[in-house]
């Protein structure tokens, strides 16, 4: 991932992925991996919540287009990796939300992806 390209969004905006697509099968214990360590991070980057959770879909079904978006959040993460969450001491914070959503998103069984972030802002 040293010399990858960089990209600016953790999925392809607006592509709809299925269980089944047509494309090669892959290692299910790399991708297991790879998308048990996205969730990992997404304790401290919630920015790839949206992402993962909708990756992890496909674990018992993977195909070749599964693990490409999977390694594309990694290749958003190498191009992120310098951003920063920074507090600052303050009586007048209030806390904010943000949602997204992906209803009935699902090509297959028409299940909804959603998101959530709550977050301490002045």
């Amino acid at each position: 991932m040293k010399g990858c390209k960089t990209v600016t969004t953790p999925l392809v905006t607006g592509e709809k992925y299925k269980k089944e697509d047509g494309s090669d099968k892959v290692d299910g214990s790399i991708y297991r991996s790879l998308i048990g360590s996205l969730l990992y991070l997404t304790a401290t980057r919630q920015d790839i919540m949206f992402a993962t959770s909708l990756l992890s879909r496909f674990m018992q079904s993977l195909c070749q287009v599964h693990y490409e978006a999977a390694k594309r959040s990694l290749r958003y993460l190498r191009g992120t990796k310098g951003f920063e969450i920074w507090y600052k001491a303050t009586n007048d914070a209030k806390l904010v939300g943000y949602t997204d959503n992906d209803w009935a998103g699902s090509v297959d069984d028409m299940k909804s992806t959603s998101g959530l972030l709550y977050h301490l802002a002045q």
